[in-house]
């Protein structure tokens, strides 16, 4: 039984969340006579209009039981749910045939059952998502040293909280992130979104050694590596997505994540527009903290122009935390009201205690 108090105030809730070369050698043609007609591509389920939805990490997911709480929400306008599949720490969320590797490294857990969630979630009309984090990956990075980013003398290299990074360059790495999303596409989640998909920002990133580093900008590396997921993922039916940084469609930060390119492939781009995270002076702003309306206005403006007339649908991360400044309805709902009068494809709310404000869900 659902046991949520109607009131505008926030609650807890917890749920139950190398290039390989090929040989070379001869294929025999089919008869010219032979007519090769392609499967027909599974359609993706419905997106809503507007997502209205929240964040389940892997331990919350693992609760029993639990997961009725947050699907629930739907009672106030929640129509969506995201839920970790591979997080930061580099932990794989379930076990799948088509990740193998990643139970070899010791990644995998076994904090719920994917299939049972998305049969769940999908008979009470959710959309679903799932969170794969792609190189922060301090499991990988230690698993396989060469895949991880090294410091010059050789040593793994760690970022700013002690975690380990793989890299951007090499095809195996891609590989084993886009085994993990697969499992998960094949299991029912409804779209893939890709996180980390990006360069370190934190830590001595200048002293960084990339193993099979490429001469080509930061921004078409990452942009092959989200080619070579949709060309594998959407074929399943899936929707394919990326957390960007709020600012990257701002300045240039250096980390190869460009809303003007990656938006001719993705399908969504959800910009982590928390006031928050912006510096003193953003948007000639003194606080942006202070004034989270026109912080989120300003940046999702910023996207949406990065992106006219690209696929990508904008969709940000709003922020339901407090940091320096306590956040309440009406913060969130100032965020959530610049984001619509943007012209956005809706919201997800952000807290990493899993603790929402669920009045903020409402339709507009």
């Amino acid at each position: 039984m659902l046991l949520l108090a109607a009131v505008a105030t926030p609650i807890t809730v917890f749920v139950s969340g190398g290039d390989g070369s090929r040989a070379a050698g001869t294929v025999q043609a089919p008869p010219a006579a032979a007519a090769v007609r392609s499967k027909p591509l599974p359609r993706p389920r419905a997106v809503p209009k507007e997502i209205r939805g929240v964040h389940i990490t892997m331990p919350l997911a693992s609760l029993p039981g639990r997961i009725d709480q947050y699907i629930g929400l739907r009672e106030y306008g929640l129509n969506t749910i995201e839920v970790d599949v591979k997080d930061e720490s580099g932990q794989v969320g379930f076990a799948s045939a088509y990740a193998l590797d990643a139970q070899a490294t010791g990644a995998v857990r076994r904090y719920y059952d994917p299939k049972v969630v998305a049969q769940h979630a999908h008979g009470l009309g959710i959309y679903l998502i799932g969170r794969v984090v792609v190189f922060e990956d301090p499991v990988l990075a230690r698993a396989r040293p060469q895949f991880a980013l090294r410091r010059p003398d050789g040593q793994p290299w760690v970022n700013a909280a002690g975690l380990g990074w793989v890299s951007q360059y090499d095809r195996a790495v891609w590989k084993y992130a886009v085994d993990v999303a697969e499992g998960a596409a094949r299991a029912g989640f409804d779209e893939i979104q890709f996180d980390y998909v990006r360069f370190p920002s934190d830590g001595d990133v200048e002293s960084i050694v990339y193993p099979g580093r490429r001469v080509e900008p930061k921004s078409v590396t990452i942009n092959r590596f989200l080619q070579y997921a949709v060309s594998r993922l959407r074929p399943l039916g899936v929707r394919i997505s990326a957390d960007l940084f709020g600012l990257a469609a701002t300045h240039d930060l250096r980390i190869g994540q460009v809303p003007a390119t990656i938006g001719r492939t993705l399908d969504a781009i959800y910009p982590m527009v928390y006031p928050s995270h912006y510096s003193a002076g953003e948007f000639n702003l003194p606080d942006p903290e202070a004034s989270p309306g026109p912080t989120v206005g300003r940046s999702v403006t910023d996207f949406n122009r990065a992106t006219r007339g690209k696929r990508a649908r904008i969709i940000p991360w709003i922020q339901d935390f407090s940091l320096k400044r306590t956040y309440t309805l009406f913060e969130v709902r100032q965020q959530i009201a610049a984001a619509r009068a943007a012209g956005v494809g809706g919201f997800l709310l952000w807290n990493p205690r899993g603790v929402y404000t669920t009045e903020a869900l409402r339709p507009r």
